[in-house]
């Protein structure tokens, strides 16, 4: 089953979660901010830490461009917290364990690993306005050089 997929200027869908200290956070808070949304596999596994901490690194440069990072993940929020601590993370991490979020933003289903076809999180980033709308959609991303190529594509410098 292939997972629908959203396109730039469609509104991006609500919802509200717990994150890493277990206090539910809605996108519909974030409403009037730039909001960088993205989802990952698993918390502390190699490529999720590395793409984690990129965002990390970067985060002076996307939040002086008026961007909040938010990353949402199937992990428990006691696992969340642990690798937000782990890893000295600045941004919320969200849990969406029954990936209901995930189906919404079409980045639960097929995928290919280690040549298998497995039905799982497709690692992907939205960029939303001020008003909630899509600005970009990536889907299957890589984990390593993404934050990179993101701010090269946002216009932002280092």
């Amino acid at each position: 089953m292939t997972a629908t997929r959203l396109e730039p200027g469609t509104t991006a869908p609500d919802f509200t979660l717990l994150d890493q200290d277990e206090k539910p956070v809605s996108l519909a808070d974030l409403r009037g901010r730039k909001v960088i949304l993205y989802f990952y596999p698993a918390a502390m596994t190699p490529g999720c830490t590395t793409q984690a901490c990129d965002f990390r690194d970067s985060i002076s440069s996307l939040q002086g461009a008026g961007y909040t990072v938010v990353g949402v993940s199937r992990d428990t929020p006691a696992k969340l917290r642990e690798f937000r601590e782990r890893d000295a993370l600045t941004f919320e991490l969200l849990s969406d364990p029954d990936h209901a979020v995930h189906t919404a933003y079409g980045v639960w289903g097929e995928k290919m690993n280690y040549g298998k076809v497995i039905e799982g999180v497709i690692r992907s980033t939205f960029v939303l306005d001020e008003q909630g709308v899509i600005t970009a959609a990536q889907y299957n991303v890589k984990a390593t050089g993404h934050v990179a190529r993101l701010r090269k594509t946002l216009g932002i410098d280092a």
